[in-house]
């Protein structure tokens, strides 16, 4: 069996479980963290007994020992020259989503993890979800015909979205939807989006921030083939279980439909102290004593297995980049009151704007 060196840049909540997950697992021959807090950087190296924790991520650049990088910093625009940076030192990369904040950074990744032979993969952990998975075979082995109508509804805390949407400018559809725009155009391939068409409502966090920040965000997309999906996505759901997530998923086709309910409701708890709760809701999911309740520990085994066994990545890099694109579409819609079409000839306008002006 052949083990490998393993970095984990940024360990908040995801690259903690990310950490944790690989301290774990017995292809990893070594751990190397990078954190910029020095006290959640001394509690994770504590935990997982790391062999290197440093502040500055640039430190394990040049480490011959490491063969794979997880990014899960924040802020993300810290991704782009993160990844940049490992991928030219010669190591494979697993990044957060976004891929990058404007689709040149991202061919940039592409093109330098193609060129050096690279595992160059985005987190989009929704595709470990068992549900999820079940959906896709059934559309895959024709169980439900040819899929003629698409559906995902997902909603998070509202204390989740302002911490989400303090960090950078993003909107929903960017931090959240881009989740299951990522599930279903990976359920629709080979089919592509040619049209984009959004619309988003303002509430609680604009009037809470005093930012232009939508509370939800509607879109739909029409595929070359002629099949039209809509995604939503919101983050002002009232306080919960801590983090918590809840996703409809409504999927049609000529010989069938499938409806998923993922909302979390099969546990309850209910006590004296903080009232009733439905845990192990949280979209990445949490340790539950010698087991693990969600997709990101799976998420995070793939990416080992793909780099020591030399196996393909399960989302790539290209695909992502069509995922941001539409995302990016579904913003510019948004504004524009019009739907946008797809591929973009070139990098719109708008978007460019907006990026100088948080750079």
């Amino acid at each position: 069996m052949k083990q490998i060196g393993v970095a984990i840049v940024g360990t908040g909540w995801c690259g903690g479980i990310r950490a944790e997950t690989c301290a774990a697992h017995p292809l990893v021959k070594s751990l190397h963290l990078a954190e910029v807090r020095a006290e959640r950087l001394e509690e994770i190296a504590r935990k997982t007994g790391a062999s290197t924790s440093v502040a500055d991520y640039k430190k394990l650049l040049e480490r011959k020992d490491i063969e794979a990088v997880f990014i899960s910093a924040t802020p993300e625009d810290s991704h782009f020259p993160m990844a940049r940076d490992f991928l030219a030192a010669g190591k494979h990369v697993f990044l957060e989503k976004p891929i990058a904040l404007e689709l040149s950074e991202a061919d940039q990744l592409l093109k330098a993890a193609k060129d050096r032979n690279l595992k160059f993969t985005i987190g989009y952990s929704q595709r470990f979800n068992p549900k999820f998975a079940y959906v896709r075979k059934s559309i895959r082995d024709g169980t439900i015909g040819k899929p003629v109508s698409a559906l995902v509804s997902r909603h998070i805390t509202r204390s989740l979205g302002k911490k989400i949407s303090g960090r950078i400018k993003l909107s929903p559809a960017a931090m959240e939807s881009t989740h299951d725009l990522d599930f279903v155009l990976w359920c629709l391939e080979p089919a592509r989006p040619v049209r984009v068409y959004s619309q988003i409502n303002y509430g609680v966090m604009q009037a809470t921030t005093g930012a232009p920040i939508a509370d939800t965000q509607w879109i739909t997309v029409t595929m070359d083939s002629g099949l039209a999906f809509v995604v939503g996505g919101g983050w002002t759901l009232p306080p919960g279980y801590p983090n918590f997530s809840t996703t409809w998923i409504e999927m049609v086709g000529t010989e069938g439909a499938l409806l998923v309910d993922d909302s979390h409701r099969d546990v309850v708890l209910n006590t004296m102290g903080k009232g009733m709760q439905l845990p192990m809701s949280t979209m990445p999911g949490e340790p539950v004593e010698h087991t693990y309740a969600g997709p990101m520990a799976a998420e995070t085994v793939h990416f080992l297995e793909a780099v020591a066994y030399d196996r393909p990545v399960m989302v790539t890099p290209e695909h992502a980049r069509m995922v941001m694109e539409v995302y990016i579409a579904a913003d510019l819609s948004a504004e524009s009151n019009a739907p946008v079409t797809l591929p973009f000839k070139k990098w719109p306008e708008k978007i460019q704007s907006a990026s100088a002006s948080q750079s």
